[in-house]
């Protein structure tokens, strides 16, 4: 059974960037799928990007593609979420979540997730 700990959320200016980790702990890290979902205040959580299993394939949301990218060391294993160029519209607790089987934006399709970081961009 896998773990996932979040980690590098925080307070930038719009137009920052943060760099989320997530690591985790347990067997076969590289076995699963692993995606990265928020929730913002008010709202249901939703898909943001997912990276399959050796990392040579990944996936966006329409609203963060081309400021955010999605990487994996499986040495490591961790997952990462580079996100540049910053907007208050991304403020939100971001998730990060593991899929034994599926590769898509669903999230009943992920059977682990992590407690979530927080990140607020100020305007």
């Amino acid at each position: 059974q896998v773990q996932l700990v979040e980690s590098g959320g925080g307070l930038v200016q719009a137009g920052g960037s943060l760099r989320l980790s997530c690591v985790a702990s347990g067997r076969s890290f590289s076995s699963y799928i692993m995606g990265w979902f928020r929730q913002a205040p008010g709202k249901e959580r939703e898909f943001v990007s997912r990276i399959h299993r050796s990392g040579t394939s990944t996936y966006y949301a329409d609203s963060v593609k081309g400021r955010f990218t999605i990487s994996r060391d499986n040495a490591k294993n961790t997952v990462y979420l580079q996100m540049n160029s910053l907007k208050p519209e991304d403020t939100a607790v971001y998730y990060c979540a593991a899929s034994v089987l599926y590769y898509n934006d669903r999230s009943t399709s992920y059977s682990t997730w992590g407690q979530g970081t927080l990140v607020t961009v100020s305007s």
